[in-house]
């Protein structure tokens, strides 16, 4: 069956309208977001608070199951044309795949390098983040770290704190180990142009250091990417100092 979501790469995609369910601290929400911008791409953002457990709540999980953020639906056509097409998509780095795949370059800004070994080297970033980070360190671990600790008569806060510094570091470890020691970066993390692999450090690193981690301090090379994107208009909209659902206390 042919894919009915494919793309000539050649045509110009007219962009659909595109709504996405999200958290202003969410990092995967944040990846998505910043993704959005870069590619030109204006969405709807519908807010989910995770520390209110909207995300659990009957009506969201007929949306994502998992209940969890990002969730992307994107809609073509209309109901009184009677060829309204929706699509939806979790999970945050099928998402950057997706927008990447389907709004192209040369007419949308790619978010992956021309060469295999150079998008190779972007995955394995995203992954380090993704894969090896994030789960261990999501807020529903967190609560049950810390859940934990007041069963073992632990202080939930420093165990929940002791627990995120170290997964977090051992991850931007690696990653640092990736830019400085294999010598992939340029300008960010892989050549001089902001890649998939960038939208997943950057919130990592707003995270860790949220907990404490000191990464200007131990992790050069990572803080030097970070530096330069956060020079860069559509990443600094994308962040979650900069959110519609963004206390005012938090914003910049």
């Amino acid at each position: 069956m042919a894919d009915t979501h494919a793309v000539d790469c050649h045509t110009p995609v007219t962009a659909p309208d595109i709504t996405l369910h999200t958290y202003f601290r969410s990092s995967c929400s944040a990846r998505v977001r910043m993704a959005l911008n870069l590619k030109g791409l204006s969405y709807t953002p519908v807010y989910i608070h995770l520390l209110k457990n909207e995300q659990s709540s009957a009506e969201y999980t007929t949306v994502n199951p998992l209940g969890a953020v990002p969730t992307i639906t994107f809609t073509t056509g209309s109901e009184a044309s009677g060829k309204k097409d929706t699509f939806v998509l979790t999970q945050s780095i099928a998402i950057l795949e997706y927008l990447e795949e389907t709004f192209p370059s040369p007419h949308y800004r790619s978010l992956l390098p021309s060469t295999a070994a150079a998008r190779a080297r972007v995955r394995q970033l995203c992954n380090i983040i993704a894969c090896d980070v994030q789960p261990v360190t999501n807020l529903r671990i967190l609560r049950d770290v810390k859940a934990l600790a007041t069963a073992a008569g632990r202080d939930a806060e420093s165990a929940g704190t002791e627990w995120q510094q170290k997964h977090m570091a051992a991850g931007l470890a690696a990653y640092e180990d990736v830019l400085s020691r294999q010598g992939t970066a340029g300008r960010y993390s892989v050549g001089d142009e902001i890649t998939m692999a960038d939208l997943c450090l950057l919130p990592a690193v707003d995270a860790a250091e949220r907990f404490g981690v000191d990464v200007a301090g131990r992790f050069p090379a990572v803080e030097r990417v970070r530096r330069a994107l956060e020079q860069v208009d559509e990443i600094v909209r994308g962040g979650w100092r900069a959110q519609g659902d963004t206390p005012a206390e938090f914003r910049c």
